[in-house]
């Protein structure tokens, strides 16, 4: 019952004259971009940049980080990796998320999911590992095929995949009093997510095209547009995502579910 007191009144906020592939995109100004891009796309009139908020993603391979540089060149927010699996801890994980805050990012962590492990042991590694200080904004479950791992290839069927990923979040919001996000790819969510969880907030990668093109009827939150952006106070690629709504959305959302 705690999720429905932090963050259903948001969800009614956002989902309150929204487009079909966005919460309030037609109700965000343009704005000019604010970070630069080795391999930018062309997205035409759906491009990130007519929205207000930005934010990254990161892990052990982004190396040091200046925080509050980060936070000078406009980014809001940060989606910090954790976990993965049932026995991996980023390294990085503690500096980043303390980093974050004490520059005065919004700031939440994630776990990559693994199918050779089961959604409670899985869950029993994150909360061991992940402490409630560390998630102002909800925890994310990234669920996504990995054909490149040495150690877990595994793909379930989508019912088993959509039950492992339920016990699992079910967890989490029981543990720290918010519903997580979840992250995932456009194969991914093909192969096991159209139609799912559509009380959930979701955040999708899409570096090619808009999100409404290759995510079908999905309602989105956070859009990961590029895997190619450069971030001043971070050396090398950085992932650069933007958030559905508007400003003044962002600030309401952060608010209710930092509580």
């Amino acid at each position: 019952m705690r999720w429905l007191s932090t963050a259903f009144l948001p969800l009614c906020l956002f989902f309150a004259g929204c487009t079909s592939g966005s919460y309030d995109l037609m109700e965000t100004a343009s704005v000019s971009p604010r970070f630069h891009d080795t391999d930018p796309q062309d997205f035409g009139g759906k491009t990130p940049h007519r929205h207000q908020v930005h934010g990254i993603d990161v892990s052990k391979w982004n190396g040091d980080v200046d925080w509050r540089q980060v936070k000078r060149s406009g980014v809001s927010f940060v989606f910090i990796k954790a976990t993965e699996g049932g026995d991996r801890l980023d390294p990085r994980f503690n500096e980043y998320w303390q980093g974050a805050r004490a520059a005065g990012l919004a700031y939440a962590p994630y776990h990559f999911y693994y199918f050779c492990s089961t959604a409670d042991q899985q869950a029993d590694w994150f909360i061991a590992n992940v402490p409630r200080e560390a998630i102002q904004l909800p925890p994310v479950l990234d669920a996504e095929w990995n054909p490149s791992s040495k150690t877990c290839r595994t793909r379930p069927d989508s019912a088993t995949v959509r039950s492992e990923m339920k016990r699992f979040m079910d967890r989490l919001e029981a543990y720290y009093g918010k519903r997580p996000i979840i992250y995932t790819s456009v194969d991914f969510h093909r192969d096991n997510l159209t139609g799912a969880f559509d009380d959930y907030h979701f955040w999708v990668r899409a570096v090619a095209q808009h999100p409404s093109e290759i995510y079908s009827e999905r309602r989105w939150a956070f859009w990961q547009y590029t895997s190619t952006g450069v971030i001043p106070g971070i050396k090398g690629d950085t992932d650069i995502n933007v958030f559905a709504g508007t400003q003044k959305n962002w600030h309401n959302w952060v608010a209710a579910v930092s509580k």
